[in-house]
């Protein structure tokens, strides 16, 4: 009896052992199964939500906000929209997609106390579009921007609007804002009373003007804004705006340091477009005044319109040719631009670059980054600039189709010779990667 009591104690111990390893077992496969469960995204965290709303276009915004509660609530979210862009184009005449100026309209009139990073692009050349563009342009009335940008990416738009429409447009938000820093205004028919204005109410604040092609503006124009806005620290125009007038009011002793100057020295028709010439006393002035600023050109010119330019020293750091420049024009830059740091050029011609080079080498000191297009270079003469200039150049962006073998090397043979003195590995490209 006690044998079988004994037995019986041990078999319902053993059951029960191996209840409760059961019971652990389905615990654990339990707790597995609620590791793989798909994930809660009503309670996802709303700074995630908010910072995965900030990429979405605003159409995908509004779809997400019908998901849930907590979505909806995000897309309420005063830190949402404080920077937007507004992307317009019609349907009909192009494929890009575009966001409905009807659902922009209600965005604005419940957030437009929030907004203060705000750029329109009009990515077709439709007056429709432009005219969409103006329409909420002109309801910003609640705004107190910071930055605003304009931008057409495909001409003429804004330019065929009527240009008392964009004035009036514009000047709303210029006159509501108090407190813009930033402007970017490109293809638009903004003329100088409208600056006038920009001016009596942001001078204080705005620190960064970028103008391009906007013909209704004069040299006058934007003169008034550099006598005017003491804090402006970044300027791109177009040439036909720089004067020398403009220089020195830019080295005056009350304006603060120019840290980026830009200028695009552009011509559409050979011939046609008089070129004037900037005193270098002004340049002087100029770079005295802000020793650290970088000088942008971008030059889209053809070969017999470059006779005013690098005749003497300027003060260029970037310098960017897009169309063909002749061989005399780039050793005009060797012996005039000492503070070089860039330097690309898109196209020369078959006479080999050789002289022009080195030349570049031993007087621009600084020079750290090259890119070359269809232009032609000897090996000789190419390891040779890279020797001279070392280590310091940065950037090599040299085509293949570049390079032309000669006696001393092949081009094989100049992968490891520029390689060794670069001090890193170097190829040349096969595609332009400026």
């Amino acid at each position: 009896m006690k044998r079988g009591r004994k037995t019986n104690e041990a078999n319902s111990s053993s059951s029960e052992e191996t209840t409760e390893k059961e019971s652990k077992r389905h615990k654990v496969i339990d707790e597995k199964t609620i590791v793989v469960q798909s994930p809660d995204w009503a309670n996802l965290l709303q700074d995630i939500i908010l910072q995965v709303f900030q990429y979405l276009p605003l159409l995908d915004r509004a779809h997400a906000s019908q998901v849930c509660r907590s979505w909806n609530q995000v897309f309420h979210m005063p830190d949402l929209w404080r920077c937007f862009e507004f992307e317009l184009n019609q349907p009909a005449t192009s494929y890009l997609r575009a966001t409905h100026p009807e659902l922009i309209k209600q965005i604005i009139k419940r957030h437009s106390n929030h907004l203060q990073y705000v750029s329109f692009k009009v990515v077709d050349s439709s007056k429709e579009s432009a005219e969409a563009a103006c329409d909420i342009l002109s309801q910003l009335v609640n705004c107190s921007l910071k930055t605003l940008g304009l931008i057409s990416t495909a001409r003429p738009s804004f330019m065929d609007l009527p240009k008392s429409h964009f004035i009036s447009a514009l000047t709303v938000v210029f006159v509501n804002s108090k407190s813009l820093s930033s402007l970017k205004i490109d293809d638009t028919p903004v003329d100088d009373p409208s600056l006038k204005v920009l001016v009596a109410n942001n001078s204080d604040t705005l620190k960064l003007l970028k103008m391009s092609s906007c013909p209704h503006v004069s040299p006058a124009g934007i003169l008034c804004v550099a006598d005017q806005c003491h804090g402006l620290r970044e300027l791109a125009l177009n040439y036909h705006l720089l004067s020398d007038e403009l220089l020195l009011a830019l080295s005056s002793e009350k304006h603060v340091r120019l840290e980026h100057l830009r200028i695009d020295v552009v011509s559409e028709n050979p011939g046609q477009t008089q070129f004037h010439t900037i005193q270098k006393s002004s340049w002087d002035a100029f770079i005295k005044h802000s020793p650290k600023v970088n000088l942008v050109m971008y030059f889209f010119l053809y070969e017999e319109e470059f006779d005013p330019f690098f005749r003497y020293e300027i003060p260029v750091t970037h310098l960017y040719f897009g169309r063909s420049v002749s061989k005399d024009v780039l050793g005009r830059v060797g012996m005039t631009c000492p503070r070089l740091v860039e330097l690309v050029v898109c196209a020369n011609g078959l006479r080999p670059l050789d002289e022009e080079l080195i030349r570049i080498a031993e007087r621009c000191k600084y020079l750290s980054a090259v890119g070359l297009g269809e232009c032609e270079v000897s090996c000789s003469a190419f390891v040779e600039f890279v020797k001279m200039c070392g280590g310091r150049l940065s950037q090599l962006s040299i085509m293949e189709e570049v390079l032309i073998p000669d006696q001393k090397y092949s081009l094989e043979q100049i992968h490891w010779e520029v390689s060794k003195h670069l001090g890193r590995v170097w190829f040349p490209d096969m595609m332009p990667t400026w």
